[in-house]
C-alpha cells in the first residue's frame, strides 16, 4: 500500500469507522485489529470477508451474540510454559478463561438446527478442552487462593495447619485465662512475622517468658511468643512452608499441562480473536442498518447510499453510480450543497466493502474492487511548505497520476480551484481526460460552467448536481445524475440583501454565453422539478389505487369467509337433522323387531328388510352430499350441580367451583380470579376421572406458579447475622417449593461474620444436599453455591 494511498484512507476517514468497528469487538486484542484492518484488493477475499459479516448477521438474529468476554493475551504464558517455567495463578485463569469461552463459542456454533453457513468450520475448529479447563478452576479459586481440593497433599497439610493453630490459640487462650492476664496490655492474640503473639505491657515483659518479636511504636507494648507455644509455631511454620511448596508443585503440574497442550490452546485463541472480529463487523452492520454489496467486476452502483459517520435518520439517501453507463462524473452545484460529502461517501463505502464491512445501502448495490483508492479532498494549503491551496493539490494530483491504472477510482474535490478561472477550468478538463486514458474511474466537483459543458459533449462523462432551494437558501442534500448544477451566486445574492443594482452590474459583466448556459439550465431545472411534481402526484394515485385494491381483496375475502360459516353453518344443521331422523329411525326398527319376535307371526321380513335399506340408502346419499360428519355434541348434564361440585361452563370450555344455589336456581361461580353466575344449563357436572382430571391440572398449574416465584439467587449482604439466616429460610423454602437442584447465595466477604453463619445453617438445612464456595467468575469466596435434594 503506497502513501498515497493510506493518505487517501485518512482522508476519506475510513479510520473514524474502524473506530465505531474496534467499539463493538470484545477482546483487547480483536479492538486493535479491528483499529489495523485494511482494505483488501483481491475480489476472492473481499467476497469471503462479505459472505462471514453476513453469515454472522444471520447467527445474532436467530441466537444472539457469542460470549468472548474475559479471553485475554495467552501467548507468553504458554510459550513460557512450553520452556518449563511454572505460571502464576492469574495466567492459569486467563488460559482457564480461553477455554471457557472457546468452550462457549463451539457450543454456540452447535446450537443451528440444520442451518449451514461459510463460518460453521471456524466454530469446529475450537477444540475446547474441558477437562483441563475445569482441573485450572477446581484447583484455582482466584488469584490470591488456592482450593484445598487442588492435591490430596494440599487438603492433608491444610488440615494439619488448622489443628496446629487451634492448639495454639488454646495455650494462648489459657495464659489469657490465667493469672498471667495482668501483665497484658490487652487479652488478645494477634500475629507477627507470621507467629501468634500476645501483646505485653513493657513494665512486665520480664514476667511473661518468650521471645519478643515486635514492639509498638510508642514502646509500651512488647508482642511476645510465650515459650509454651514456641514449639507449637515452629510446626506450624513447618507447614506452612510444605504448604508453599506444595502450591509450587500444583503450579507446576497445571503450568505443564497447558504446555501440553499449547497448539491447542493457540489455535482457540487466535480463533476466539478471528470470531470477534467477525461478530464486531456484524455488529456495526446492525447498527448502520447497512447491507451487504454484490461484488462486481465492472464499476459502483451504491443505491440509497449514505455517509456511514451521520445519523441515519437524518442523512439523505443517494444513488450513486460510477463505472457502468460512464466512467467519469462530474458534480456541480453551490457551496455547502453537499458535494464534497458525496464524493467521500462513494470512496468511504468502497473502502468499507474492501474490508469486508457492510455498507448503509439498499441490497441491490454493486461495488467493484479497486487496487487503489487515490483522493485529493480538502483544502491542502502548507504554510511549513510554503505551499499555497493551488499548488498543494497539483502536488497531490501529480502523485495521483503516477499511480493510476485501470484498478484505481480517483476522487478530486474542487478541481481546479485556486488558480484563473479560464486556466483553471482547461487544467481540470485535461486532468479528467488524462486520468480517463489511464483507465481510472473518476469522480470531481467543481464550480466550473466549462466543465459542465464538458461533460454534456464528452462519451463517458455524464454531470451530477446537488439540488439547491433557493427559497429557503439551504441545500436539500439530493444528487440529481445527468443534470448539471447551478452556483446560484446571484440569486443567493440576493436573497441574503445584497442591492439589486450590485447584482445587475455583476450580470452585465457576465459573459452572454454563459448568461445563456445559465437560462438553459434554469428552464431545465424547472422542467425537472415540474416533472417530480407530476410523478409524485403520479405516485400518490398509484397508492391510492393500491389501497383501494387492497380494501376490495379483504372485503371480498371477508364475503367468501362469511360465506363459507354460512354454508358450513347449513351443512351442519342438515347433519344434525339426518342424525335425529337415522336414530329415530333406529329405534323403530328395533320396537318393530321386538313386536314380531314377541308375537310370532309370520310376517314377510324380506319385504322389511327392504324398506329398511331403502330409508337408510336414502339417509346415507343425503349425509353423503353434505360431506363430513360434524364433531360430538357435549354430553348433557347428568345431574343439576350443587355447592361444592366443579362444572365446566359449555360455551368456554372453562372448569369452575360452585359457590352456592340461588334462589332462582342460577349458580354463583368462581374461574380463578373470576366470579361467574350461570344457569343450570348453561353448565355440566364434571364427574369421576373428569373431575381427577382437572385436579391434575390445577395441581400442574400450582406447581407451574410455585416454580415461576422461585429466584435461583439471594442476596444477603448488608443483613445482620439473625436477618440474614431467616431470609435464607425463607428462600430455600421457596426453592424447593420451585423444584430448583442449585442456588446461589450471595453474602459477600467482609467481616466473614454472615459467611460463616451462612455455612453453619446450610449443614443443619435438610433441604441441602452439598454446598461449596464460588468459584473464579462466580464472586469466589463472597458468594456460596449450594446443590439442593
Amino acid at each position: 500500500m503506497t502513501d498515497l494511498f493510506e493518505k487517501s484512507i485518512h482522508t476519506l476517514e475510513l479510520p473514524r469507522v474502524l473506530e465505531l468497528l474496534a467499539d463493538q469487538a470484545v477482546t483487547e486484542e480483536g479492538k486493535q485489529r479491528c483499529l489495523a484492518l485494511r482494505p483488501m484488493t483481491d475480489a476472492g477475499d473481499v467476497r469471503r470477508a462479505q459472505a462471514e459479516t453476513t453469515a454472522a448477521v444471520t447467527m445474532m438474529t436467530v441466537r444472539g451474540t457469542p460470549s468472548f468476554s474475559g479471553v485475554k493475551p495467552v501467548r507468553a504464558s504458554l510459550q513460557r510454559a512450553d520452556m518449563g517455567g511454572s505460571l502464576n495463578t492469574r495466567e492459569l485463569l486467563e488460559i482457564a478463561a480461553v477455554l471457557r469461552a472457546a468452550r462457549s463459542a463451539k457450543d454456540y456454533g452447535e446450537g443451528g438446527e440444520g442451518a449451514k453457513s461459510c463460518i460453521d468450520h471456524l466454530f469446529r475448529s475450537l477444540t475446547a478442552n474441558r477437562f483441563l479447563e475445569e482441573k485450572i478452576t477446581g484447583s484455582i479459586l482466584g488469584e490470591e487462593e488456592i482450593a484445598d481440593a487442588a492435591s490430596p497433599e494440599l487438603a492433608a497439610i491444610r488440615r494439619h495447619i488448622r489443628s496446629t493453630a487451634s492448639k495454639v490459640r488454646d495455650i494462648l487462650n489459657r495464659l489469657l485465662s490465667s493469672n498471667q492476664a495482668k501483665y497484658l496490655q490487652e487479652a488478645i492474640i494477634t500475629q507477627r512475622n507470621d507467629r501468634f503473639v500476645v501483646p505485653v505491657k513493657s513494665e512486665h515483659k520480664n514476667d511473661v517468658p518468650g521471645l519478643v518479636h515486635d514492639v509498638s511504636s510508642s514502646g509500651s507494648t512488647f508482642f511476645i511468643e510465650p515459650m509454651g507455644v514456641v514449639k507449637a509455631n515452629n510446626e506450624l511454620k513447618e507447614l506452612q512452608a510444605r504448604e508453599e511448596k506444595e502450591i509450587e508443585r500444583i503450579l507446576a503440574e497445571l503450568s505443564a499441562e497447558c504446555a501440553a497442550h499449547k497448539e491447542d490452546l493457540a489455535q482457540d485463541y487466535d480463533l476466539l480473536l478471528l470470531l470477534d472480529g467477525i461478530f464486531a463487523r456484524a455488529k456495526l452492520s446492525y447498527r448502520m442498518r447497512a447491507c451487504e454489496p454484490k461484488i462486481t467486476e465492472r464499476g459502483v452502483y451504491l443505491h440509497r447510499a449514505r455517509h456511514p459517520l451521520l445519523d441515519a435518520d437524518k442523512a439523505v439517501a443517494n444513488d450513486l453510480m460510477l463505472g457502468e453507463t460512464f466512467d467519469t462524473l462530474v458534480i456541480t452545484g453551490p457551496n455547502t450543497g453537499g458535494k464534497t460529502v458525496t464524493l467521500k461517501t462513494i470512496g468511504l463505502l468502497v473502502l468499507m466493502a474492501q474490508c469486508g464491512l457492510h455498507i448503509p445501502v439498499s441490497g441491490d448495490s454493486r461495488v467493484r474492487v479497486f487496487q487503489r483508492v487515490l483522493a485529493d479532498v480538502g483544502d491542502e494549503q502548507s504554510i511549513a511548505q510554503s505551499l499555497s491551496t493551488f499548488s498543494s493539490h497539483m502536488v497531490n494530483i501529480v502523485g495521483i497520476l503516477q499511480q493510476a491504472d485501470d484498478e484505481t477510482l480517483i476522487l478530486f474535490d474542487e478541481l481546479g480551484a485556486g488558480t484563473d478561472p479560464v486556466e483553471g477550468a482547461a487544467l481540470a478538463a485535461a486532468i479528467i481526460e488524462s486520468a480517463r486514458a489511464l483507465g481510472a474511474l473518476v469522480a470531481a466537483t467543481t464550480h466550473y460552467a466549462e466543465l459542465k459543458v464538458y461533460a454534456m459533449t464528452t462519451p463517458g462523462v455524464e454531470n451530477a448536481s446537488c439540488e439547491f432551494n433557493v427559497e429557503t437558501l439551504e441545500p436539500t442534500y439530493r444528487l440529481l445524475i445527468g443534470i448539471p448544477g447551478k452556483s446560484n451566486a446571484f440569486a443567493i445574492s440576493e436573497r441574503l440583501g445584497l442591492p439589486r443594482e450590485v447584482i445587475q452590474k455583476a450580470a452585465q459583466r457576465v459573459d452572454a454565453e454563459n448568461v445563456r448556459f445559465e437560462d438553459v439550465l434554469t428552464q431545465l431545472d424547472e422542467q425537472r422539478q415540474q416533472m417530480e411534481r407530476e410523478k409524485d402526484e403520479a405516485r400518490r394515485l398509484r397508492r391510492e389505487m393500491e389501497e383501494s385494491s387492497r380494501t376490495i381483496r379483504e372485503y371480498r375475502a371477508k364475503l367468501e369467509a362469511e360465506r363459507a360459516r354460512a354454508v358450513e353453518k347449513a351443512q351442519a344443521e342438515a347433519r344434525a337433522i339426518l342424525d335425529e331422523a337415522r336414530g329415530t329411525a333406529d329405534q323403530v326398527f328395533q320396537q318393530l323387531n321386538e313386536m314380531r319376535r314377541r308375537q310370532r307371526k309370520e310376517e314377510d321380513w324380506q319385504a322389511v328388510n327392504d324398506e329398511r335399506s331403502a330409508l337408510r340408502r336414502r339417509l346415507n346419499e343425503a349425509e353423503g352430499k353434505l360431506g363430513r360428519r360434524p364433531e360430538e355434541p357435549a354430553p348433557p348434564p347428568t345431574r343439576p350441580a350443587r355447592a361444592g361440585d366443579t362444572v365446566e361452563l359449555v360455551k368456554m370450555g372453562t372448569q369452575a367451583a360452585v359457590l352456592a344455589v340461588n334462589k332462582d336456581g342460577s349458580l354463583q361461580l368462581q374461574a380463578g380470579i373470576l366470579n361467574i353466575t350461570a344457569k343450570q344449563d348453561e353448565v355440566r357436572v364434571v364427574e369421576g376421572e373428569t373431575r381427577k382430571q382437572a385436579q391434575k391440572l390445577i395441581q400442574r398449574a400450582e406447581h407451574k406458579l410455585r416454580t415461576l416465584g422461585a429466584s435461583p439467587e439471594v442476596d444477603l449482604r448488608g443483613m445482620m447475622t439473625d436477618e440474614a439466616v431467616g431470609a435464607l429460610d425463607l428462600f430455600l423454602d421457596n426453592a424447593v417449593l420451585g423444584k430448583l437442584n442449585e442456588v446461589r447465595i450471595i453474602h459477600g466477604k467482609g467481616t466473614g461474620a454472615v459467611r460463616k453463619a451462612v455455612r453453619e445453617h446450610l449443614k443443619r438445612s435438610r433441604y441441602v444436599k452439598s454446598f461449596r464456595p464460588g468459584r473464579y467468575g462466580e464472586g469466589e469466596d463472597g458468594v456460596t453455591i449450594a446443590e439442593l435434594k
